[in-house]
């Protein structure tokens, strides 16, 4: 019982430890570049890239093939040394033989470049899909913090309101302001804490989109906040050609591109590689054994008084067939001792056994045109593939001068959004000085408050704007993107 209370005990510390835990940024993309289900999906594309290089390599290795086969034969049929025989037997053959090629137009050449292109396309391919899912974490987690500004300025809304409350209150039971002017101010106190309601149901909303990015449970899940000093912010850049000419050498995007008319440089090769001939060389051994049914295995017969006469007769009586033994023929025609020699199957494989090696040359004249099509198919390709690539440039040149665009807008409305809050800040000094001596209404008031939160809330927009859109433009120049 003890030991289990303190297990118990130890997953509660961890629990608690677990929810207690606020994520960075660094922490946030590096969990999900190593989690993605996606990117590992994309990791076992590599896994198989690699095992095409390993199958494209082989086709440079002879190939040995091994094959074994065994019959019955009923009746007439033609046996191992040509003649026909009325028996019914039993056979069996075995061969090995093995080949490789020695030139095929350079088909096999130019199939191993294609895989090793194809593991650097996965390669590549694997890399944007984690510059998309970083780019993807950093955005939603500026967003989470984004919120959780918005809550501060609500929640500070609802400190500001309350105080409006209790001072309305002393004045309205002083008989110095009207009991309307308490119900204003009451009212507006409910409006300001339905907006603080709406600011956590944001930041709830922004955590859980993050969670899920990062496919894991949005319980207990949150962020470390950041503080961003941007008293004297300025683009770090002038224009795009800088940013632009390093990500024509960096971004995945673009070797993707790259690759893809690589390789239809290659198929263009393998394709024309049929219209050459293909040269092999081969080999092989095969051997047999063949069995009368019903009786024993067939023993050489040699006469010893005639080394040079041969006959094969059937044993019927027990033998030992591994020491020969001299028996009197029953050939009334050549009625000389004979010695006789065991030929089972060890020995008939081994007296049996042959060997063959040879060279085939094969020429293609015509198919049909089929080859030539398939060249031409090819080179289409090619020039597809080369226009895809000045897509794919163009594409990225697109991107780049919208972000820094983006960029510079998004300081113009930070410093305007910054000079409007400090003025709205001003007019809320003087508003609140005007309305704590009844010199101004609530609604007046309440006019001047408004235009101070939507400064608030505007300076929060632009800042997270500027800071994403500042971070992507030292992305695509090669930055890893950090919120320091």
């Amino acid at each position: 019982m003890k030991n289990s209370l303190v297990l118990v005990a130890l997953v509660v510390c961890m629990f608690s430890f677990a929810q207690d835990k606020k994520w960075t940024l660094e922490a946030c993309v590096n969990y999900a570049l190593e989690n993605n289900i996606t990117v590992k999906q994309s990791e076992l594309d590599t896994e198989t890239a690699q095992e095409n290089i390993v199958s494209a390599k082989g086709n440079f290795l002879p190939s040995v093939n091994g094959s074994t086969s065994g019959n019955f034969n009923f009746g007439s049929y033609i046996g191992q040394d040509g003649s026909r025989i009325s028996s019914n037997t039993f056979g069996s053959s075995l061969s090995v033989n093995t080949g490789v090629t020695l030139f095929n137009g350079f088909r096999n050449t130019n199939l191993y470049k294609q895989a090793k292109l194809g593991l650097e396309s996965s390669q590549v391919q694997l890399q944007k899909l984690k510059d998309d899912i970083s780019l993807a974490v950093v955005n939603s987690y500026l967003n989470a913090l984004l919120n959780k500004e918005n809550y501060k300025i609500a929640e500070e809304q609802v400190r500001v309101t309350e105080q409006q409350v209790e001072r309305i209150r002393i004045l309205f039971n002083e008989g110095s302001q009207p009991k309307t002017a308490l119900f204003d101010v009451e009212a507006q106190l409910a409006s300001n804490k339905e907006q603080l309601i709406n600011a956590q149901n944001g930041i709830d909303l922004a955590l859980l989109n993050l969670a899920q990015l990062l496919q894991i449970s949005h319980r207990g899940f949150d962020i470390e906040e950041v503080t961003f000093d941007l008293s004297s912010v300025e683009l770090m850049y002038n224009d795009t050609d800088e940013i632009y000419n390093k990500a024509l050498e960096n971004r995945p995007e673009i070797r993707a591109a790259e690759i893809s008319i690589e390789n239809s440089e290659l198929d263009i090769k393998i394709a024309k590689s049929a219209f050459y001939p293909s040269v092999s060389l081969g080999a092989g051994l095969g051997t047999s054994y063949q069995h009368t049914l019903g009786e024993k295995d067939r023993i050489t017969i040699v006469d010893v008084d005639n080394p040079g006469s041969i006959a094969y007769i059937p044993i019927y009586e027990p033998t030992d067939l591994v020491n020969p033994i001299l028996i009197q023929s029953t050939d009334p025609r050549n009625p000389a001792n004979y010695k006789s020699i065991p030929n089972g199957f060890g020995k008939q494989f081994n007296n049996n056994l042959g060997y063959n090696v040879g060279v085939s040359v094969s020429v293609p004249i015509f198919n049909g045109n089929r080859t030539r099509a398939s060249v031409n198919r090819s080179i289409i390709s090619n020039k597809r593939m080369a226009y895809g690539l000045e897509q794919a440039k163009q594409d990225l040149l697109s991107t780049i001068e919208n972000a820094y665009l983006d960029a510079r807008a998004a300081l113009n409305q930070y410093k305007a959004s910054n000079a409007s809050l400090i003025a709205q800040e001003e007019a809320f000094r003087t508003a609140n000085e005007s309305y704590s001596l009844g010199v101004m209404t609530s609604f007046e008031f309440e006019q001047v408050r408004n235009r101070l939160i939507n400064a608030q809330s505007t300076l929060a927009n632009s800042k997270y704007n500027f800071v994403f859109k500042s971070k992507l433009l030292e992305f695509y120049n090669g930055t890893p993107i950090t919120l320091d």
